[in-house]
């Protein structure tokens, strides 16, 4: 597996390529020699910068193919081709599961994205750093609902996906700050930096196909997971 967030994947980009293809060759030899099955944690991000939403399975992406977010989001597209491939050339038991953002317990403090980022600032009292306007949006995960779905697509016969896990109900990322700062507490403002380059607008899964084949759909409001997320945070900085 390689990182997932854009700050440790591009950090050494060849690396993240690397670990899509030659990582994912390796797994699925693995799995072909011991008749295993195999799960691919795929992500939101083979869909792009989205001209579709919400997102679902069959769509295709847009995505830009030499930008800085390339080595990871056509590494796992790339991934996911040798998935399908193993599927029918070696009759490999496959398992693609699409994972929007996901969040909570366990972070890293260094992790780079938002909500552990925007937790961190607010505790510390520091300016929560929000790129571009704040408008674009994003559907955020809990970390125990996200688990359900992928031991639900484990343990599914019959179905190898490529399946959406992600929570549907879509903020923005100034939302999220808002959010943060109310639950926290802080005194913290909030400041705008310039956008990365291919953020993507809009995030939201459909996830229309994980409630009819895995009978699953997410149970945490983003308030809730923030406040047990927030109680992490406070005990390990």
């Amino acid at each position: 597996a390689c990182p997932a967030s854009p700050v440790h994947y591009q950090f050494d980009a060849i690396q993240t390529v690397k670990a899509n293809t030659i990582g994912v060759i390796n797994m699925l030899g693995l799995a072909k020699k011991h008749q295993a099955r195999i799960l691919q944690a795929s992500t939101s991000e083979v869909y792009g910068d989205p001209l579709v939403h919400p997102q679902k399975e069959n769509y295709w992406g847009n995505v830009n193919c030499i930008g800085l977010r390339s080595c990871y989001d056509e590494g796992k597209r790339c991934a996911e081709t040798l998935f399908f491939d193993y599927q029918r050339q070696n009759k490999v038991d496959i398992k693609v599961v699409r994972i929007f953002n996901t969040y909570g317990t366990k972070m890293a403090v260094n992790d780079g994205r938002v909500v552990s980022n925007f937790i961190i600032q607010s505790l510390k009292g520091k300016d929560i750093t929000v790129s571009g306007d704040g408008s674009q949006t994003r559907s955020f995960c809990y970390v125990d609902d996200l688990i359900g779905g992928l031991i639900a697509m484990m343990a599914k016969e019959n179905f190898s996906g490529p399946v959406n896990l992600g929570n549907p109900v879509e903020f923005t990322i100034k939302e999220l700050a808002d959010k943060v700062i109310e639950l926290t507490g802080s005194k913290s403002k909030i400041v705008y930096i310039k956008l990365p380059s291919d953020d993507p607008v809009k995030r939201k899964p459909d996830i229309t196909l994980a409630q009819e084949k895995l009978d699953w759909q997410p149970k945490i409001k983003l308030e809730d997971g923030l406040k047990i997320t927030i109680g992490y945070f406070k005990k390990i900085i």
